[in-house]
């Protein structure tokens, strides 16, 4: 009895199905959506937006960031960057210092209005993923850590998983 190709499931992710990648793909879309909604409202209630959400993520998570290193973890131009970072600056939410050993250099860091909207923000983020976690199990939540390492490129891995100890 011959058993073919198709119902035999090789040892490597490529045993799913085109459905189950676009469900895959849109399930992260829309838990993404509807995580980012929760911040919605805080944010618009400052005259903020979600880029400028992630610029406060990262840079609460690495005081003293450079302009360059955030430009890399936002994988944004310049021009809209220095949009984003013009209204913060002008909102009070970082504040921004020459760098000790290079003085072309631009640190940022939260101002205490900035750690206070960060942190709020945070809150919200932290209640939507705590729930979900709990819900799936921590097995789950590893396979999930793992699916998304997976999609990140080697050349950002040393920059993305830099974050945990920041």
């Amino acid at each position: 009895m011959s058993v073919s190709n198709a119902q035999i499931a090789p040892a490597s992710p490529l045993f799913l199905r085109e459905d189950e990648i676009r469900r895959g793909i849109e399930m992260l879309y829309f838990g993404y959506a509807a995580l980012t909604r929760s911040i919605d409202e805080g944010l618009a209630a400052q005259g903020l937006g979600r880029a400028h959400h992630r610029a406060l993520y990262f840079i609460s998570r690495q005081p003293d960031l450079t302009v360059k290193d955030l430009l890399r973890l936002l994988s944004i131009t310049k021009q809209s960057l220095g949009r984003v970072l013009n209204d913060l600056i002008e909102g009070g939410y970082i504040e921004t210092r020459t760098g000790t050993s290079d003085r072309r250099q631009k640190l940022l860091r939260l101002s205490p209005a900035g750690k206070e909207l960060e942190a709020s923000l945070f809150r919200a983020l932290r209640e939507k993923m705590a729930a979900a976690y709990g819900q799936a199990g921590q097995g789950s939540v590893t396979g999930f850590w793992r699916v998304l390492e997976g999609l990140i490129p080697d050349a950002d891995r040393s920059m993305v998983f830099g974050l945990r100890t920041g």
